[in-house]
């Protein structure tokens, strides 16, 4: 199997949520990382934006690895037809293992779980554990409170602006993703067909 040409990993909810240009737009993300010859990394579940991201990319030719813990394989419904699926004990060796695999992260709309792993990749990568590019796609406003909130933990003197400079914050998928896997220092294959 060919090695891909990036590897991002993508955060997203195990739901659709209620709009259904969420679903579209990790639609989009999912076709274009296939369709550029890379490879999405994300929880290995089916349902909701994880399952229609992971489809997309493999519809569009990329590789697809999931990560998985035992005890969500029933409750997100582990998705077994990807090129790799992992099934792990802990929640922590599921993040150590999507952070290794990545060259970048990626959220989109989600719940609980994707503020969780969004903020941590952010903390490692303000600490120094990591340098690799952070992006939030903001579709439909969808992060306009969370951003909000973060400029007035700002204004609080609780973090500086050096900190929310570590994170890219976007509206549009394509543009987003080519940025991101430029900062990391991948580069594109030649066929690089707008989706």
């Amino acid at each position: 199997m060919k090695a891909p040409a990036f590897s991002i990993c993508v955060y997203c909810g195990s739901r659709n949520g209620d709009d259904p240009r969420f679903a579209e737009m990790a639609r989009q993300v999912g076709t274009w990382i296939g369709a550029h010859g890379g490879q999405l990394v994300y929880g290995g579940g089916r349902n909701g934006l994880m399952g229609i991201v992971a489809q997309a990319t493999l519809a569009a030719g990329g590789q697809v690895v999931g990560i998985i813990p035992t005890a969500l394989v029933e409750k997100e419904w582990a998705h077994h037809g990807l090129t790799e699926l992992h099934v792990v004990d802990t929640m922590h060796e599921r993040k150590r293992m999507m952070a290794e695999k990545a060259d970048a992260f990626l959220a989109l709309p989600g719940g609980i779980g994707t503020f969780e792993e969004l903020f941590e990749v952010w903390t490692w990568r303000q600490l120094g554990y990591h340098d690799k590019p952070i992006g939030i796609l903001n579709c439909h406003g969808y992060y306009d409170s969370l951003m909000a909130f973060i400029d007035q933990v700002v204004s609080h003197d609780f973090m500086g602006t050096w900190q929310t400079e570590l994170v890219t914050t976007a509206t549009e998928p394509l543009a987003l993703l080519q940025l991101l896997v430029e900062q990391s220092g991948m580069s594109l294959p030649a066929r690089t067909e707008l989706i």
